[in-house]
């Protein structure tokens, strides 16, 4: 993550040039929440930040609704109870309602993202499906322009009507534009099948305590390297030996915040002989050395 000292940063919430945003007034949402046919599940807020130099937001109590995050270009960071997560091209977030929280564009590349907050019964039950042995991280997805229509309408019923049948299709399509995300491995099989670079992230998160070269991972994969390497970076918008590295300092950042461990034993537990190198690359993802972050996040 790149640093960003106070006379760099010029965090702006809203404001960009290109944007589009629409917030549900009360009277509407109130409407939406109690019709039956859409108080299971619906949308309060929705905006496109393109380019979004110095977005940076932070919410200390968090957001009574889920805030989902869509990035198509670009890149930036979620943090939740101090763990971050980094959002690149073709890769979405959702952020848990009620949870102090912080994101932030990336200030070298900034992201270009959809992003739409949501509520209602169903909300937590679709959340859920979102996550990963019960944890939040960040889920790649291949761009289709037919998701990006489907957004480009719920925003235009939004922006033109708010009549009852208006706000009744606009979140029936909302709950498809985000099942296209959640759901789109259970939809598309044939392509998960024979996904080698789902197939790697999976066996990467299994082995977070091992070391591995490119040749390794695209051996384990029984595909050539360049191949390996160019679909990695087509779907991730990474390097495989980088997604890894992130991998493991998430989860070093974990460590940090849940447990004791020492920092020498996190550095054994993720294959990282050097803590003199693993402490420079906590700092290049997180901004901040291991110890500094332990003293900071420590409950």
């Amino acid at each position: 993550m790149e640093n960003r000292s106070a006379d760099q940063k010029k965090s702006v919430k809203e404001g960009f040039v290109g944007q589009r945003m629409i917030v549900l007034p009360p009277n509407i949402k109130r409407k939406i929440s109690g019709n039956p046919l859409t108080k299971s599940f619906y949308l309060t807020a929705i905006g496109y930040y393109p380019r979004a130099s110095y977005h940076e937001r932070e919410r200390k109590t968090g957001s009574a609704q889920y805030i989902l995050i869509y990035c198509i270009e670009g890149g930036g960071y979620v943090y939740l109870n101090g763990v971050p997560y980094e959002l690149y091209p073709n890769t979405y977030f959702i952020i848990p309602k009620n949870t102090p929280h912080r994101y932030h564009s990336n200030q070298n590349n900034p992201w270009s993202i959809y992003w739409v907050h949501f509520m209602g019964d169903l909300s937590e039950k679709i959340y859920r499906r979102s996550l990963d042995n019960d944890q939040p991280f960040i889920h790649p997805i291949p761009y289709d322009e037919n998701r990006i229509k489907l957004f480009e309408q719920i925003y235009s019923i939004v922006e033109h009507g708010q009549n009852e049948k208006e706000m009744e299709i606009m979140n029936f399509n909302l709950l498809h534009f985000i099942s296209s995300l959640i759901y789109y491995k259970e939809a598309n099989p044939a392509v998960y099948n024979t996904d080698s670079v789902s197939n790697s992230i999976l066996y990467m998160k299994q082995h977070l305590h091992e070391k591995f070269g490119i040749e390794e991972l695209s051996a384990q994969q029984h595909i050539s390297v360049s191949h390996y390497s160019r679909s990695f970076k087509q779907k991730t918008g990474s390097s495989p030996i980088n997604y890894f590295n992130q991998l493991k300092i998430q989860k070093a950042c974990q460590y940090l915040y849940f447990t004791d461990r020492s920092i020498k034993e996190i550095c054994k537990e993720l294959g990282f002989d050097d803590q003199y190198y693993f402490s420079r690359l906590f700092k290049n993802v997180t901004g901040s050395s291991p110890s500094q972050y332990k003293k900071r996040h420590k409950k």
